[in-house]
């Protein structure tokens, strides 16, 4: 029977990579726009980690770092619940709907009962329950946007050949790098690092998309740009409903 040691390294290196392949993918992923995406279409694929695992595990570090490293939120919320609970029924009273909300919610019966609901809560419950839902479902709704991603990929690169495989894969290393950097973003506090990670983040996906998709710069320019406009509309988008679904199920 294995060691208690030896479950946990067979545990890293077969998940995380350790082991020489994740340092390959990292340095080709963070250092060399691109790089990693042509190595893969062009069947270069074994010396690197998969580009699914290499995104869902810095997604779900991105949003735990996220998460814990944000204490300002949660304080505020813990506050502001801490007032309330001192205040007692008059902070409770004050959240109530006015008899004009309430004849108009009653007039109202296509909105959901559990919107009512959530219009009654204390301000401090709100607030907990939007951050509650946000880093509940933000990371699932991120990945679902990936094949939207991809798909506006396709259509910036109609007549170039490329399958969606090859634009989802893409999107894939080019969000995962995203997730890297902004985590790196949340966890150093020094400003001068964390402009110069802002400015490589805004550099890289254009230079990315230069190099596996070959074209002229200002052509490159001008779909990175229709890219982020686009992705930029459904992220947000998303985001509101994981706010709206965490709301509609109280988590």
């Amino acid at each position: 029977m294995p060691s208690a040691r030896e479950f946990l390294h067979e545990f890293v290196a077969h998940y995380v990579a350790l082991e020489g392949k994740l340092w390959r993918t990292l340095a080709l992923l963070l250092f060399h726009p691109g790089a990693l995406s042509n190595e893969y279409i062009a069947g270069r694929r074994v010396r690197y980690v998969e580009p699914l695992r290499v995104y869902l595990t810095f997604s779900i570090l991105f949003f735990a770092i996220l998460k814990f490293s944000s204490p300002a939120v949660f304080l505020t919320v813990h506050g502001q619940q801490a007032q309330a609970s001192a205040h007692g029924p008059r902070q409770i009273q004050e959240n109530k709907p006015s008899p004009i909300q309430v004849s108009i919610l009653g007039q109202t019966p296509t909105l959901p009962q559990q919107w009512q609901d959530f219009e009654q809560l204390p301000t401090a419950e709100k607030q907990k329950l939007v951050v509650d839902s946000f880093y509940h479902y933000a990371p699932y709704a991120m990945f679902c946007l990936m094949p939207l991603f991809a798909l506006f990929l396709k259509i910036l690169y109609l007549g170039s050949g490329r399958r969606y495989g090859e634009h989802f894969l893409f999107a894939l290393h080019a969000n995962a790098f995203a997730f890297i950097t902004m985590a790196l973003m949340t966890l150093i506090p020094v400003n001068i690092i964390r402009l110069t990670l802002g400015a490589w983040l805004l550099a890289y996906l254009p230079w990315a998309m230069w190099r596996v998709y070959p074209s002229g710069k200002l052509a490159t320019i001008c779909r990175w740009l229709l890219l982020m406009a686009a992705y930029g509309i459904a992220m947000s988008l998303a985001i509101l409903a994981c706010i709206a679904i965490g709301v509609m199920l109280r988590h």
